[in-house]
């Protein structure tokens, strides 16, 4: 099992975005034509690093897996997977309730400031709530307010033992530019994290906040191709104190309705610029990733 995780994990790293269209042309090509597609867009499950504004429907349940890849450090190696397994449900009209479990792997070598480390570990589990305020048939644009809270016993980047609890505040807007074939969403982002290292017994605090934004057209019934691009900036302590660094991300994004109940989203995402504080450097590899790739499953159940 390990070696097959590991597999997957080089793989990833090497994944780029040329290989990335190579994919995607696969998985469109193997994809079922006779899926019907309804008038207009689910931005629900769209996108790969951004989420859309649309929650579903009252009485709607969903699995999903989601595969996180993470790669490229400042020096050495830096691999992180993370699979987390996720129920959805929509108990009330406009209100998403999601629960999951996440395992992580990391494989990392001789890179500054982070020990070496080979494992496969259960990391923690997650709540998402998302509350759509605006809805696209009734209003201008959609906008969900969503707020995910988590609790670690893995830290996501290091892989050190700990308790680390965090929540990703997202504002999520979208608009469809074309009726039926592009649709563009925008996210505003704030994220608090709080740690406290088992071994060091060392306790930190830091904030993320971003902005995102993405794009995507239907090019065929049951496929959207598009793009998206992300900006961070990153402080010590949860309010946005001493600056850390900034990064900014692009990439492509995928995303096939594989038949009535299943759908899969790929993505792709590359640091393009980013700086550490203190630094001239043209990318911020200590705080950031210089890789990020995305795959998610989900049915309908």
């Amino acid at each position: 099992m390990a070696e097959a995780v590991e597999a997957v994990v080089v793989f990833c790293m090497r994944l780029g975005a040329f290989t990335f269209w190579i994919a995607v042309a696969c998985v469109v090509a193997l994809a079922p034509t006779g899926v019907s597609a309804e008038e207009g867009f689910d931005t629900e499950h769209i996108f790969g690093f951004l989420i859309g504004s649309d929650v579903g429907n009252q009485g709607e349940r969903e699995f999903q897996t989601q595969t996180t890849g993470r790669f490229g450090k400042g020096g050495g190696t830096y691999r992180a997977l993370e699979h987390e397994v996720e129920i959805e449900i929509v108990p009330l009209p406009n209100f998403r309730v999601e629960v999951g479990g996440t395992a992580t792997l990391h494989d990392i070598t001789g890179v500054p400031d982070i020990d070496d480390r080979r494992q496969f570990n259960f990391q923690g589990l997650s709540l998402d709530l998302r509350y759509r305020l605006l809805d696209r048939e009734n209003a201008p644009f959609g906008m969900t307010v969503a707020a995910e809270t988590h609790g670690d016993r893995i830290d996501e980047v290091s892989g050190a033992k700990g308790r680390m609890y965090g929540t990703d505040f997202t504002l999520a807007f979208d608009r469809e530019l074309i009726p039926n074939f592009a649709i563009g969403a925008l996210n505003l982002i704030y994220q608090p994290e709080w740690a406290r290292f088992e071994v060091s017994g060392l306790s930190e605090k830091n904030s993320t906040i971003g902005a995102a934004f993405a794009g995507m057209v239907r090019v065929r019934p049951n496929v959207l191709l598009g793009g998206e691009m992300r900006y961070f900036r990153q402080y010590e302590g949860i309010g946005l104190g001493e600056f850390s660094g900034q990064a900014l991300f692009v990439g492509p994004t995928a995303y096939v309705q594989l038949s009535e109940q299943s759908r899969l989203t790929l993505s792709w995402s590359m640091q393009a610029w980013g700086r550490p504080a203190g630094s001239g450097a043209n990318l911020d590899l200590v705080n950031f990733e210089r890789h990020q790739a995305r795959l998610v499953f989900g049915i309908n159940f």
